[in-house]
């Protein structure tokens, strides 16, 4: 079970939120690359793991407009988009750090 970061802020100029790890990694993970990796059931068949929202779809410019803490597990992002039911838990972000899309 991966331990909260000790920051997390969204860079609108970079596109990317940056969040700090414990281990004191920095990873960088842009809006886009997050916006399509949503695990809610609208965005990934909650029976068969299938991904069904279309990477195509996601505007190029998706930002988040809210960002608040569920509980101490997981961030929950509202989308410029108007996206806004995935939790993206610690456990899930941590996992997403060795992505090709997202840098340290």
């Amino acid at each position: 079970m991966a331990t909260a970061p000790t920051a997390v802020r969204a860079l609108r100029s970079a596109g990317v939120f940056e969040i700090t790890w414990p281990d004191g990694v920095v990873a960088l993970y842009p809006f886009k690359f997050l916006r399509c990796e949503c695990p809610c059931a609208g965005c990934v068949n909650e029976f068969t793991g299938e991904r069904i929202l279309d990477p195509a779809t996601v505007p190029a410019d998706i930002a988040p407009t809210a960002v608040e803490m569920s509980g101490n597990y997981a961030l929950k992002i509202v989308w410029s988009d108007n996206h806004y039911t995935g939790l993206y838990t610690w456990d899930r972000l941590d996992a997403l750090r060795s992505a090709p899309e997202v840098t340290s």
